[in-house]
């Protein structure tokens, strides 16, 4: 493989087991004394100690203070904490380990268990008016069906993590914390730390011709947060949206949580087709387009239907939100321009992430904002939650000004490429009679369609159970008659693995059942 020729280790507390992360708190529930009581001392501290276990707020192996650390807390002598700790050890609610300290039992008298109780409290509670808001119930329950379940071959967004400089991350991460200053640990800058928005500045401007200067740019936890800002700052309750049909789900579901009227406009080959959308709403107050690498169909938007967008973007005084999806890696050609660089009215809203460059936890993301909405962006940042998270900005700062980012980019275009070849190759010579490839010409993900007949749901569902982790293509779509297909990523998977995950693909879609 292509790469730094590292691998992941396990992290230290992954050989601890769930009983010993429960018993390492050594927290006292709250005792309020009265020492003016009738009550003995030692006897509130038990009644405090023995209700919080029944009533399910401490629990089975948690750790319990010490009788010293206690009676300093409560500042009373040690003698009536001693006392309180010899009935609860007799009476079985605490267990004594010698060397480890005091726990609660593990056999509990006159408990209900966790679970028993959390059902008993939630029926008491439903039966109760609970009103929310209704844009909130507009948006699909939260669930993860069985293909976002695992990683491995065919899983989306989950890039090549064995690949990634771990050792030049973790020295960065070292540096930053041997070199700390004060400044650190207090909130930061609502845009985010300066020099990593330089440098996310210089990248754009050189591998995406994004026209930016380091002032417009706000760094944000990923693309949600991104599109999050933008709609709250440029979108009223109501305000028709063009998204692509079929499109990402989650922005879906962003907008609709705005309360925006969401307008499908279908994507072709040329990418967003925006005679269309005029003619479905002219006077839409946003276009969200990904018009590098289009998910989930892959296609890359026109010059002619990019010049279009713009000019009715123009023409309507509305905005477009470029989300430059997986733009780094392209196979076939060099990479795309982005739709802002050719923007001179600045009606666009440039956004992106890294977490599938890096790794998806980084969470580190950016806006590209015109000059005037600046000051709009960063109120209604610092009203969300002030400021980003200061470390990582740091090291990540370092690691693109110190080469590593673009060494990077470029080993797993090679590394991506491969696998990309080998699933194409792999799908035409065992599945070329069934499925139909689409958008194999960059990212990390390509999709296939289906005849007739198939159901992707299902597909995808019993695929699961063979550990083969494709998407279904048809929740892409807003419409009532969606197309049957499949999202498969490659770049979980290695050139070896691929070949068997397609050939135990195969088998799943020649069960009748898949029909």
């Amino acid at each position: 493989m292509v790469g730094y020729n590292n691998h992941l280790s396990q992290h230290p507390y992954d050989h601890y087991d769930s009983a010993m992360k429960k018993t390492a708190s050594g927290f006292s529930p709250l005792i309020c004394l009265d020492r003016k009581a009738g009550k003995p001392l030692y006897s509130q501290v038990y009644d405090a100690f023995r209700a919080a276990i029944v009533g399910g707020n401490l629990r089975a192996g948690q750790r319990i203070p010490s009788t010293r650390a206690l009676s300093s807390e409560l500042r009373i002598s040690r003698i009536p904490v001693l006392n309180a700790y010899a009935q609860l050890l007799a009476e079985g609610y605490f267990k004594s380990r010698v060397g480890s300290g005091t726990f609660v039992s593990s056999s509990l008298p006159d408990l209900l268990t966790p679970s028993q109780d959390y059902s008993a409290r939630s029926t008491r509670v439903l039966a109760m008016p609970r009103p929310i808001a209704r844009r909130s119930s507009l948006i699909p329950r939260y669930e993860r069906p069985a293909w976002v379940s695992g990683h491995g071959a065919f899983s989306l967004s989950q890039p090549a993590v064995d690949a990634f400089p771990f050792h030049v991350w973790s020295k960065l991460v070292a540096r930053y914390w041997r070199d700390l200053h004060r400044s650190a640990l207090q909130y930061g800058d609502p845009m985010g730390f300066k020099e990593l928005r330089e440098a996310i500045g210089a990248y754009l401007r050189a591998a995406r011709s994004v026209r930016c200067e380091w002032q417009q740019i706000m760094i944000v936890s990923g693309s949600q947060q991104a599109l999050d800002i933008s709609a709250r700052v440029l979108l009223d309750a109501g305000s028709p949206v063009w998204i692509e049909e079929p499109g990402y789900w989650l922005t879906r579901h962003m907008l609709t949580a705005a309360g925006c009227r969401l307008v499908p406009v279908p994507v072709d080959n040329d990418g967003l087709d925006v005679a269309v959308g005029v003619e479905r709403c002219s006077k839409a107050r946003a276009a969200y387009v990904a018009p590098s690498h289009q998910y989930p169909l892959g296609a890359t938007m026109s010059a002619s239907r990019r010049l279009q967008l713009l000019e009715w973007a123009q023409s309507a005084a509305s905005w477009i939100v470029e989300d430059d999806y997986d733009s780094e890696y392209r196979y076939d050609s060099k990479p795309i321009a982005s739709l802002q660089g050719l923007d001179h009215s600045s009606r666009v809203i440039y956004i992106g992430t890294f977490s599938k460059v890096l790794f998806p936890s980084l969470r580190v993301g950016y806006i590209v904002i015109p000059s005037d909405l600046v000051e709009h962006f960063v109120a209604i940042r610092h009203a969300m939650d002030v400021s980003p998270s200061h470390l990582y900005q740091v090291v990540f700062a370092d690691f693109i000004n110190e080469g590593h980012f673009s060494r990077h980019i470029r080993r797993m275009r090679l590394v991506y490429g491969g696998r990309r070849e080998v699933l194409v190759n792999c799908i035409r010579k065992e599945l070329d009679s069934v499925l139909q490839v689409h958008g194999a010409e960059a990212g990390l993900h390509l999709t296939v369609t289906l005849p007739k007949g198939y159901r992707d749901r299902v597909i995808s569902a019993r695929a699961a159970r063979q550990n083969l982790w494709l998407w279904p293509l048809s929740p892409s779509y807003l419409g009532t008659t969606p197309r049957q297909g499949l999202i498969l990523g490659f770049g979980g998977a290695t050139v070896a693995e691929i070949p068997d995950a397609v050939r135990r693909l195969r088998a799943v879609l020649t069960s009748d059942r898949a029909r």
